[in-house]
């Protein structure tokens, strides 16, 4: 609450101390307030400057009963500070992947905004000290921390430049170039840099919640971001018959050793029948799918693990156990899964039967698959089912790309934009903003359809 009523008296001398002392008594509204001063000089410079912020028309705080220009701020936190003190905040509510990029946007900007304080570690110091103990909860304060950690995090501590700052146009463009490199000083992709501004922008809008800053200073910075592809790469698209011959090769790779690939043929088959997204599909369980003998199935989405590191989850597992992307902690999303996968599934579950938990995939010791194991075997299965021009093109590069098949498909073959979305597990927007592509060699096919068409004028 501010006010302008503002009432100065003169000063009072106080005779009954033992050491003189001046009073400067004033109102601010109807709240009385007094100043105590040791000698009279001092009292009379306080009462000037209380009288020519009432000629300045300055505003009086009712709390303090003094103008804003006279009431004396704490110092400026430092970034670092503030920093911890946003992750506290922050990561108990975040998924463990968010917890990852968070950490990784707070250590580039940390490292960004130091002063060139003595005895500054190696950047290779700080990096783990900062990503590995400082940014991760619980924090070194709760954990027995290395002797050249601590030491490293102490210099931050000291050498961390105040939050203030950071409302310097010059200092906020100066840290936004930083998320745009990698730590080799190359350019990092768009949708890296994307997501560590998100990071920066949501702690800065914390910083204005805690009253460090009027507005944003993102808001008010003129930065050229680098424009983020918002659409699926047509290259990337299989038609239904190299999906076909990628799942055969699939069974075929490590043939000889263990049958790697036959035992995840039906995990990339979901990937591309269900357009399961991988982390669905390593999480799909048994009790969760029906299989008909013949005809059409159904399975029940509701979990997905996808990878996240142990560091971040609060389990301490490698994977992450939650709900649906975008979705309620407990919704579901029942996919229609057509003849062919019903097929597969089955013959899996015959084959291998279930994890303990009932999951359909599993590695040798029953537990979660890696994507690494599967990407590996994806690659492989590539080079045995592709020619050689289209194993170096970007078709189906990677298992997500199924996927994107999958959809592309299903729009090719007129299924209505909101049931493919829905069985997607997407908005209809971003269905059309992202996966409204043709099919690899769809464009021969219309080419041809056009020519027919001039050739009847000819």
């Amino acid at each position: 609450m501010k006010s302008t009523d503002v009432r100065i008296w003169g000063i009072r001398h106080d005779a009954r101390n033992k050491k003189a002392s001046y009073q400067v008594r004033w109102k601010v509204g109807a709240e009385p307030f007094s100043r105590t001063f040791r000698t009279k000089a001092l009292a009379d410079s306080f009462r000037a400057k209380l009288i020519r912020a009432t000629r300045d028309g300055e505003e009086f705080d009712t709390e303090f009963g003094l103008p804003e220009s006279m009431i004396e701020k704490a110092p400026s936190m430092t970034w670092y500070d503030f920093a911890l003190k946003y992750l506290t905040m922050k990561w108990p509510h975040a998924a463990p992947n968010t917890r990852d990029g968070m950490n990784e946007a707070l250590t580039l900007v940390t490292m960004a905004f130091l002063d060139n304080a003595p005895g500054r570690p190696t950047d290779q110091l700080l990096r783990v000290a900062l990503r590995n103990w400082a940014f991760v909860l619980p924090g070194p304060d709760d954990r027995e921390v290395p002797p050249e950690i601590g030491n490293a995090l102490g210099w931050v501590a000291k050498a961390s430049r105040p939050l203030a700052d950071l409302a310097k146009p010059s200092e906020i463009l100066a840290v936004l170039d930083t998320l745009k490199l990698k730590l080799d000083g190359s350019a990092a992709a768009a949708e890296t840099v994307r997501r560590k501004k998100n990071t920066l922008v949501n702690a800065l809008k914390y910083a204005v919640d805690l009253g460090e800053f009027k507005e944003n200073p993102i808001s008010a910075a003129r930065w050229q971001k680098p424009k983020v592809v918002q659409t699926v790469d047509p290259r990337v698209v299989a038609n239904p018959t190299q999906a076909r011959s990628l799942l055969c090769a699939v069974s075929y790779v490590g043939k000889t050793r263990r049958s790697r690939g036959r035992h995840l043929m039906a995990m990339f088959a979901a990937m591309y029948y269900g357009a399961f997204r991988p982390a669905e599909a390593v999480g799909l369980a048994l009790p969760d799918c029906t299989l008909p003998e013949s005809g059409w199935g159904r399975v029940l989405l509701h979990r997905t693990r996808p990878l996240a590191g142990k560091q971040w989850t609060d389990t301490g597992e490698v994977h992450d156990d939650r709900g649906l992307k975008n979705r309620a902690e407990k919704e579901t999303r029942p996919v229609p899964i057509p003849p062919q996968l019903v097929a597969i599934l089955r013959e899996h579950v015959e084959t291998y039967g279930t994890a303990d938990d009932g999951r359909l995939f599993f590695n040798e010791r029953g537990g979660l698959v890696a994507s690494c194991t599967y990407y590996r075997v994806w690659h492989e299965a590539r080079g045995l089912a592709l020619p050689p021009d289209q194993v170096a093109s970007p078709l189906v590069g990677r298992p997500y790309d199924l996927r994107h098949s999958a959809l592309s498909t299903w729009l090719n073959a007129g299924v209505d934009p909101t049931e493919v979305a829905e069985r997607a597990g997407n908005s209809v927007e971003v269905l059309f903003a992202r996966y409204a592509k043709c099919l690899y060699g769809r464009q021969e096919i219309a080419n041809g359809r056009i020519g027919d068409l001039l050739r009847e004028y000819e």
